[in-house]
């Protein structure tokens, strides 16, 4: 009697989706945060330039709201629809996305507006928009699409060419104009291709011969290689002083800062301290215990993918995680290095927090991938 009460049960077991509430809710705190210490860092200036203190606050909070909508929709949609024909155009969504972001690219460099003598953004009249985060997207998406198609080629270095001959469209167009960009996309790339392949010592190989291609290109151009100069005499350097001042507001946050909008730092020593060197003001307002705080979360969030990209249903799905996952990393190891000057000066955001509509868009719209991605993972109870 009791074992067939023991097959009832089990067989009365059903599957259900899953769907990670933990990584949606350290989302949205991340980016309530990022609106709080925008108004924080910008509100000052704001008043000054527009006579309004909550006009950066705004902007990003009108983006994060599309950006919300964008997530929860594609969230709700299976990923694998990218691997779906177009039959009108014979081809895959996915090679359309990566044909799209290319694009962009090419249409940026023709008729982009020109900002502090990088032409990076299109400019649409009511808004302006970088398509070199939407590549961010495009090439996690036909990475991942590239790899499944044959993932144990990756076993050997060819295979691994192979994929950057078919990224070098996109990563030379975004190079031109945005270097630290194309690293963020070169590092998603490697990543992705880190985890698919069997084989890892080659990468040794790889790492090699993107330092000296990115020393080649560095040194190449002079205002590059002045960065170099900076970040080696940011004492006594000219162009120094933004870095020097990120110091001094580090430094001057101790064990708990300041207290929330009592930055000094922020009030014309850091230009657009809401911009990349936000985590600084951070610093100098929470201390190091804030600091420490913000790392943790960014922490949990990247283990919270790092579940999702283990448990995910087939490959395509895993690889999408594993190059949301390397796209946050990257993204804020490189900006904390920047803004303590342990690497030269380049502008990169950080993801959530730093002010940007269309970063921050573009990362909640992969946080929906990801969320797609864990909706259809199967748990029984």
């Amino acid at each position: 009697m009791a074992r067939s009460e023991s097959r009832s049960i089990t067989q009365k077991k059903k599957r259900y989706s899953y769907y990670d509430y933990s990584l949606l809710f350290l989302t949205l705190f991340l980016v309530c945060f990022g609106l709080v210490m925008i108004y924080s860092t910008s509100s000052f200036n704001a008043q000054r330039m527009y006579g309004d203190s909550t006009h950066f606050v705004k902007q990003q909070g009108i983006a994060v709201v599309l950006g919300i909508i964008a997530m929860l929709v594609i969230s709700k949609i299976d990923y694998r629809i990218f691997l779906k024909k177009i039959p009108v155009l014979k081809m895959r969504f996915v090679t359309l996305i990566y044909i799209g972001a290319v694009t962009l690219q090419i249409a940026v460099l023709i008729v982009g507006r020109e900002i502090k003598g990088a032409k990076r953004w299109i400019d649409l009249g009511f808004t302006t928009f970088q398509p070199s985060d939407l590549s961010k997207i495009a090439t996690i998406l036909f990475v991942a699409y590239v790899v499944n198609l044959a993932p144990r080629r990756l076993d050997k270095i060819t295979g691994f060419f192979r994929i950057a001959v078919y990224m070098a469209p996109l990563l030379g167009l975004i190079a031109k104009e945005n270097l630290s960009t194309a690293i963020v996309i070169a590092g998603i790339l490697v990543s992705i291709c880190f985890v698919a392949s069997r084989k890892k010592l080659y990468f040794i190989i790889v790492g090699i011969l993107c330092v000296a291609v990115g020393s080649l290109y560095v040194f190449g151009v002079g205002y590059r290689s002045e960065r170099v100069d900076v970040w080696r005499n940011v004492e006594t350097h000219p162009k120094g002083y933004q870095i020097l001042q990120g110091l001094f507001a580090i430094a001057s946050g101790g064990i708990f800062g300041t207290g929330l909008g009592q930055s000094m730092q922020k009030l014309g020593f850091i230009p657009e301290a809401h911009n990349d060197m936000i985590f600084t003001i951070i610093c100098e307002e929470l201390g190091l215990f804030g600091a420490i705080a913000v790392i943790l979360l960014f922490v949990l969030l990247l283990w919270r993918l790092f579940i999702i990209a283990i448990n995910a249903p087939d490959l395509f799905g895993g690889l999408i995680a594993v190059g949301i996952m390397a796209h946050i990393a990257i993204q804020v190891i490189l900006n904390i290095a920047v803004v303590s000057n342990s690497i030269p000066s380049t502008g990169i955001p950080l993801p959530f927090i730093s002010y940007g509509g269309t970063s921050v868009s573009v990362l909640l719209a992969e946080i929906g991938l990801a969320l797609s991605v864990s909706n259809q993972i199967r748990t029984e109870r």
